[in-house]
């Protein structure tokens, strides 16, 4: 299962200390390059920028040399999400933002946002 994930999912569950239920759930994660830039941004949250300074393994930063120029109104990583999505016939996008997702669900991938995984791990459970 190839699975993408935006900024704010990781974030989300960093802060709640609970980053390795990617992992359990999806194996492999890929984020764009500018996801990585924004969860090491100075003005990320600590625990934020520590986790990433020293990410898991199960975590992969692609670099998206091109992206879409229809996602210009999305935010740098949602662009760079979707494309990198795009690209590699992603099986499903991590994100909360909604235009991102909309977007996401527009152009067919399934979608799950930071509620979305915890509620899923409930079902593995």
């Amino acid at each position: 299962m190839i699975v993408v994930a935006d900024t704010s999912p990781i974030n989300y569950l960093v802060l709640i200390g609970c980053p390795d239920l990617l992992f359990r759930l999806y194996g492999h994660i890929l984020i764009p390059s500018a996801v990585a830039r924004e969860l090491s941004n100075p003005v990320a949250p600590l625990p934020v920028r520590n986790w990433i300074g020293s990410a898991p393994e199960w975590l992969e930063t692609r670099l998206v040399p091109e992206v879409n120029d229809s996602l210009n109104y999305l935010g740098q990583g949602e662009r760079e999400g979707i494309t990198l999505a795009e690209t590699l016939h992603a099986d499903m996008i991590l994100i909360d933002d909604l235009p991102g997702r909309l977007e996401a669900e527009r152009r067919r991938f399934t979608v799950r946002g930071t509620l979305g995984i915890l509620a899923e791990l409930q079902d593995v459970t």
